[in-house]
């Protein structure tokens, strides 16, 4: 399988090398202009194994993230009149990154909701709606915002079904751009899905081709519990197969994007595609390294992981978040835990330095998980280093 870029570029096993750059060197600049990152071909999302709710047989059809993302809110809005969409410039802006475009038109100012710039207060409006039986998606303009609301979604939205003996359902879901996007400094550049992982009652989902982000945010708009539903500012653009029926993918279902015998790397959200092109360039080493992508970080498709484990015998996890106390480390352990009798190499983990992301791209770049480490972590785990 292989993408093409708008400049007629090829490059195999789903990573962008436009003018010889992987995804973190491209500029917003030449994102923009490019429009349209990624192109997969034929064959991407149906190279899984059996369970990984990939893009079924029949019609499909291309098209990119936010497109994906606009598709699944318009369609669960015109199934059911509970859903509504509220948030900073949702409506008549159509959102930061274009989600919502012509939405409003379609479904009025009553469902399509443009609200004051107070994440805290904004997020409990939904939460509450959430408790009186609407089903509120609330779109935060990023992850890093969301700190201002973290009391409403860890002491409302998490522990209310549990607080109020079932009594109540907090069916919301939080959606927005986490991780690192280029030349966005400390505050802006965080990957905050641990935070979301380590609060029981939360589902955290982080999908990373079109057809996932469309089938995950139908799943999790008609799920009962509060769900976190992470985006990233440079996947929006990205274009990919999707299937013209409509399409679900259960929460807490990984997918193996690509089969191997000597290693499993593991990952979610943008990440994928510097796995992938590791893996690439592995093969041509004669190392066939196994990749899965998480899709969902709360609950965890633990069976999916540990059966390619105890094939591989060898594992790298993938995280673009600090190491402390992340998704990436717990899971890590969990592997080590539960696989260790399989193992021929402890578990390797990339992951971002634990220092704040620099503005400096240079710096940024070198903070980052990016092919190299990963390929380096994979010669470590099969003693090639």
């Amino acid at each position: 399988m292989q993408i093409v870029t708008d400049c007629g570029v090829q490059k195999n096993e789903c990573i962008i090398n436009c003018k010889n750059k992987l995804i973190q060197n491209i500029s917003r600049s030449e994102l923009v202009s490019l429009v349209q990152v990624l192109v997969p071909k034929q064959g991407f999302l149906k190279r899984v194994a059996n369970k990984s709710h990939c893009c079924p047989e029949g019609a499909i059809m291309i098209m990119n993230v936010r497109e994906a993302l606009r598709r699944a809110l318009e369609e669960e809005m015109g199934r059911d009149e509970n859903v509504i969409l509220m948030g900073e410039e949702v409506a008549q802006y159509h959102g930061a990154y274009k989600v919502s475009q012509g939405l409003l038109e379609k479904y009025g100012s009553l469902r399509v909701i443009d609200t004051p710039i107070s994440e805290e207060g904004f997020t409990g409006v939904g939460i509450g709606a959430a408790m009186a039986g609407m089903r509120p998606v609330v779109e935060w303009m990023t992850l890093n915002f969301s700190l201002q609301a973290l009391d409403q979604t860890y002491n409302n939205a998490a522990k209310m079904l549990y607080m109020s003996g079932g009594q109540f359902n907090v069916p919301i879901v939080f959606r927005g751009p986490n991780g690192p996007a280029e030349y966005l400094s400390a505050q802006h550049s965080q990957s905050l899905q641990s935070i979301y992982c380590h609060c029981p009652g939360l589902r955290v989902v982080a999908p990373s081709t079109p057809a996932d982000f469309l089938g995950l945010l139908k799943s999790s708009i008609r799920d009962n519990n509060p769900v976190i539903f992470l985006e990233s500012e440079l996947m929006y653009a990205l274009k990919g197969e999707v299937p013209e029926e409509e399409f679900f993918v259960p929460l807490g279902s990984g997918a193996i994007r690509r089969e191997g015998k000597d290693v499993t790397i593991i990952g979610f959200s943008k990440p994928m595609y510097l796995i992938l092109e590791a893996a690439s360039k592995l093969q041509k080493e004669g190392i066939e390294a196994e990749v899965i992508d998480l899709r969902t970080l709360r609950p965890l498709d633990e069976e999916l992981v540990y059966r390619s484990v105890e094939k591989t015998n060898r594992c790298v996890v993938v995280d673009e978040a600090w190491p402390y106390a992340s998704v990436g480390s717990h899971l890590s352990y969990l592997v080590s835990y539960n696989c260790f009798d399989f193992l021929d190499a402890p578990v390797e983990l990339v992951s971002q330095e634990d220092v704040p992301v620099p503005y400096s791209h240079a710096l940024e770049l070198a903070a980052l998980p990016s092919v190299e480490k990963v390929i380096d972590a994979v010669r470590r785990v099969t003693y090639l280093s």
